[in-house]
């Protein structure tokens, strides 16, 4: 899958949905009152983290062509600059001109736990627009604990393997106990394999990060496009930094002001909507696994499908089976792009017919498992960061089966297994500080946001939300299917979002495209 749709949802129950909310680190910080909320770790004065921010980078060849990569060292603990540094993955691609430099633009696929170095390197360096290349130097930075960037670990390739395929939807005590069994093994791993990162890497220090290397690219202010979770890193540097915000585009938006719970449910109805766009797809065409009746029909052979695999998991060619839960997982990766459709039904007929090597494949790019059988530190990540960035959606399990109705409703397709999903930060070794509010922004400059009506991980209502929540926010629709919108084919939005780009100009608001 194209690595910007990074926003995720584990059908295995480890990335509970949407807990990307703004959260503060832990341990020790000394605490003072902040915009997120609750309590954000008070920075240690200007004298102490001179030396981040007065810091040079010594660019290197990163051994792809056109690419140079370098470190930034930023204090592991803001409250406590003493207390050791964390060393952040660089990577940029200068501008190639002709036209005016106008610096840097820092690019994030999402996640959280996504690499903005390999997003940069895959895509946005080579991929995005020529006039924008033109004019700016790309940058990618994986943020703390992700990718190249002192990376949680958890657990280890054999071990994510069974972790995978634990049953996500409990039909008894016995699986209710295998469940969050699962979750509190994976979260003792990551605290005994991570502990000296885990409690910092919240999105907060993250957004701090992001203003050091500002400073360090010699920036006066931050430029920024962030996809799916990188909006909400976004939104949070502008709150905490408004007069260094330059010109952000927030694409495929969260909404920081709705709990665990609610954005775990509405992430469940967006996956909903783009599973109706799917099966109305397919049903009009003459191979469709799910019959090509109705979209009410292809629905109940999808869940039929799904209750058989959990009763009796397909064969795949290798030691693995397609259970229930990893079946769930290949479904929704599909969902990120109507390009995975055609994928997605071929998969679907040859698992219906006893093979499910397919469906194996697509739930293996979602959790970026490698044909070795070892695993990305991309759920490691996720989990880190949701866990710290806002308390769980459920306190155990008699509350998540208690929501399992309302998550049905939201999606009978998926919603039972999500609703479990969301139990997994129950079991987190380090406590959550930040809660939902709303961010304002209050004094920076114009910021686009962008939603996409169909978007199956981050639903339009939330960049509406969003939009109507920044004091300067400016709403760009895109009346489509996928998730997020700028590159993905639609000229009208690559126009909009290239000229304030390159000219400062936002799109007027409530501006649609298709």
């Amino acid at each position: 899958m194209d690595s910007r749709r990074l926003f995720r949802i584990s059908a295995t129950a480890l990335a509970a949905a949407g807990l990307i909310l703004s959260g503060c680190t832990g341990g020790s910080d000394a605490a003072a009152p902040s915009a997120s909320g609750g309590t954000a770790p008070r920075a240690a004065g200007a004298a102490a983290l001179g030396k981040y921010y007065g810091q040079k980078v010594a660019w290197r060849d990163c051994g792809v062509a056109n690419f140079q990569c370098g470190t930034v060292l930023v204090p592991l603990d803001y409250a406590k600059p003493e207390a050791g540094d964390v060393k952040l993955a660089v990577s940029r691609v200068r501008a190639t001109g002709p036209g005016k430099r106008l610096g840097s633009l820092l690019v994030n696929p999402g996640g959280p736990g996504g690499s903005a170095v390999g997003y940069l390197q895959g895509f946005a360096g080579i991929g995005y627009p020529a006039q924008v290349r033109a004019r700016y130097d790309l940058v990618g930075v994986d943020p703390r604990g992700v990718a190249r960037s002192e990376p949680v670990e958890c657990l280890t390739g054999p071990r994510m393997d069974a972790y995978t395929q634990v049953d996500q939807t409990p039909d008894d005590a016995a699986e209710t106990r295998a469940l969050t069994a699962a979750y509190e093994e994976f979260a003792t791993a990551c605290e005994k394999r991570s502990g000296r990162v885990l409690p910092h890497v919240s999105t907060v220090a993250a957004a701090r990060d992001m203003d050091v290397v500002r400073e360090v690219l010699g920036d006066r202010r931050l430029n920024y496009v962030g996809a799916s979770y990188g909006t909400f890193l976004g939104a949070t540097y502008a709150e905490l930094f408004p007069g260094k915000a330059g010109r952000l585009v927030l694409d495929g938006a969260m909404d920081p002001s709705l709990s665990a719970a609610e954005l775990n449910r509405d992430q469940t109805g967006g996956f909903e909507t783009a599973f109706k766009a799917f099966a109305a797809d397919c049903v009009r065409k003459p191979d469709c696994p799910l019959g090509t009746e109705s979209v009410p029909a292809a629905t109940a052979a999808l869940q039929r499908f799904f209750r058989e695999t959990d009763a009796k998991p397909v064969p795949t060619g290798e030691s693995r089976r397609l259970g229930e839960s990893l079946a769930t997982t290949g479904v929704i990766a599909a969902m990120y792009d109507e390009v995975a459709w055609p994928q997605l039904r071929e998969a679907l007929t040859r698992a219906m017919g006893g093979e499910g090597s397919g469906l194996l494949a697509l739930a293996d790019s979602y959790y970026e498992r490698e044909a070795d059988g070892s695993y990305a530190n991309l759920m490691s990540a996720n989990a880190a960061v949701n866990c710290l960035d806002l308390p769980p959606a459920f306190a155990g399990p008699a509350e998540a089966e208690k929501a399992v109705p309302s998550f049905e409703q939201a999606s009978p397709v998926f919603g039972r297994g999500l609703a479990w999903a969301a139990l997994n930060c129950a079991y987190w070794p380090t406590p959550a500080t930040g809660r939902p509010h709303r961010i304002t922004a209050a004094g920076a400059p114009p910021i686009v946001v962008v939603g996409t009506t169909r978007d199956p991980a981050t639903p339009y209502k939330w960049a509406r939300s969003l939009a109507a929540q920044l004091s300067s926010g400016t709403l760009l629709t895109y009346e489509g299917d996928g998730h997020t919108a700028y590159g993905r084919g639609s000229d009208c939005i690559d126009t909009a979002i290239n000229t304030y780009l390159l000219e400062g100009t936002p799109p007027k608001n409530g501006k649609r495209c298709s």
